[in-house]
């Protein structure tokens, strides 16, 4: 269908020929052409062909407002009017940096002490590596310098957030995962849980491979933990009960700096303001970006806890001067279309209609497993995902991996649904502003499209 939509189309001939797409096939790219996205409106974007789209995945997890927010339009105008860029560095400041900065401390699911600012997820995550280093490095814990994350955990894809994320298209090619950076055991209970394993046992099995990797490494040496609350680009992965409770009982024992990574979860996505209100998690630290702003403007946020930032100053004393920072950290144009989406989010009571809808969203989700090719349903709030096998009693994966998801994802934007395919799970993150109705379209082109699938097998 890309093919015939752009063959000859000199908007996709200029983008083959000049642009470097991520998370791309080039050879693939270079016969088919891009898929041009023109406009959007509400839960829907147009391609330039003119065929509208239900935005199954906001996008890339993050347009919770949906697309053509005025509001939004509005704050960024605005501000670009009055001061449309100044920086952060040698103590300057501007308005709305301040004010999204005080906004985010006050409504903090856990306290927090700091607030520093970058422009993606990557940054942010990036940013609480050095932070971890530094912190031990000023109070003294020279050697507890290594950072556990989780396999098939995504944190980003800079060099330190790219090896913290435990997929191996973001390590080979890369001479990734750096130093320093460990992995442990991804917490699939449908996956991975053996036979007669309840959630919770297998939740102590996996708090357990945590703190043998600890005390097999020194725990003097690991200095930090970083998880996702729902692993989102790993296959939109939902915590076993008692996991959290358990793995955060381990970080204490160890003294280990917790760090929560809300990307995706973040602002409403699971059901409250936060996810780590969800699963009741108290972290050192907190990323957050995408639903920051609706994605209106590229910026991200790492809280820090008044432990953490009383280390970082203790070392700035030291040396004289915080190393560290973006030309564009605090952006004010950004920071102004992030205080808007924060307003917008309460003016209009986003986590109440979150609520209200979710369990819509659940349950045409788990009504999927009527297809018998889908192995599993898993999601919480508005996030979900199904998982296609072959055979859905014994969970043997398609072969080759992959070509079940893509296929599927394929066949929704068929019938006018732009989900995404991580491997053979295809997920669904939609705008927040998503209702009744529009879950009931949107489920009905994820079925019409799994029957046409079927009928293909």
């Amino acid at each position: 269908m890309t093919d015939t939509l752009h063959r000859g189309n000199s908007a996709a001939s200029r983008d083959i020929a000049t642009v470097l797409h991520p998370y791309t096939n080039f050879s693939t790219h270079e016969q088919t052409g891009p898929h041009i996205i023109s406009k959007g409106r509400g839960i829907y974007v147009t391609d330039d062909a003119g065929r509208e789209y239900i935005e199954g995945l906001a996008g890339l997890w993050c347009a919770s407002l949906g697309f053509g927010e005025k509001r939004l339009v509005a704050a960024a105008t605005k501000q670009m009017e009055t001061l449309p860029y100044y920086h952060g560095f040698a103590s300057r400041s501007t308005d709305p940096a301040i004010e999204l900065a005080a906004r985010l401390i006050e409504m903090a699911p856990v306290p927090m002490s700091k607030v520093f600012f970058a422009n993606s997820g990557s940054e942010a995550t990036d940013t609480a590596v050095k932070l971890v280093w530094y912190y031990h490095n000023a109070t003294g814990q020279q050697e507890k310098k290594k950072i556990i994350a989780r396999k098939r955990g995504y944190h980003g894809v800079t060099v330190a957030a790219a090896s913290m994320t435990g997929l191996p298209y973001n390590h080979k090619m890369f001479d990734l995962p750096i130093d320093r950076i460990l992995h442990t055991e991804t917490p699939h209970y449908w996956r991975e849980a053996q036979t007669g394993e309840s959630e919770e046992d297998f939740a102590t099995r996996m708090a357990e491979a945590l703190e043998d990797l600890i005390i097999a490494e020194g725990p003097e040496t690991v200095g930090a933990f970083i998880a996702e609350p729902v692993m989102g680009a790993g296959g939109v992965i939902v915590p076993p009960r008692t996991y959290f409770e358990k793995i955060q009982d381990v970080l204490k024992r160890h003294d280990i700096l917790f760090i929560a990574d809300e990307v995706i979860c973040g602002f409403g996505r699971t059901g409250n303001m936060f996810a780590c209100e969800t699963f009741d998690l108290k972290p050192d630290m907190i990323t957050v970006a995408k639903q920051l702003s609706s994605a209106y403007m590229p910026i991200s946020a790492l809280f820090l806890n008044e432990k953490v930032y009383a280390g970082l100053k203790h070392g700035v004393d030291e040396i004289g001067v915080f190393g560290h920072g973006y030309t564009y950290s605090g952006h004010p144009v950004a920071a102004a279309v992030a205080l808007e989406t924060l307003k917008i989010y309460e003016d209009d009571g986003i986590i109440a209609h979150v609520r209200d809808v979710m369990p819509r969203f659940q349950k045409r989700l788990r009504d999927l497993r009527k297809f018998s090719h889908i192995g599993e349903t898993r999601g919480i709030g508005l996030i979900g995902a199904f998982e296609l096998v072959s055979d859905s009693c014994a969970k043997t994966p398609f072969a080759p991996a992959g070509s079940a998801g893509k296929a599927v994802a394929a066949k929704c934007l068929e019938q006018g649904l732009i989900v995404r395919a991580l491997g053979d799970t295809v997920a669904f993150c939609p705008p927040l502003i998503i209702t009744h109705d529009e879950i009931d379209l949107m489920f009905d082109r994820a079925e019409a499209a799994l029957t046409d699938w079927h009928a293909t097998l």
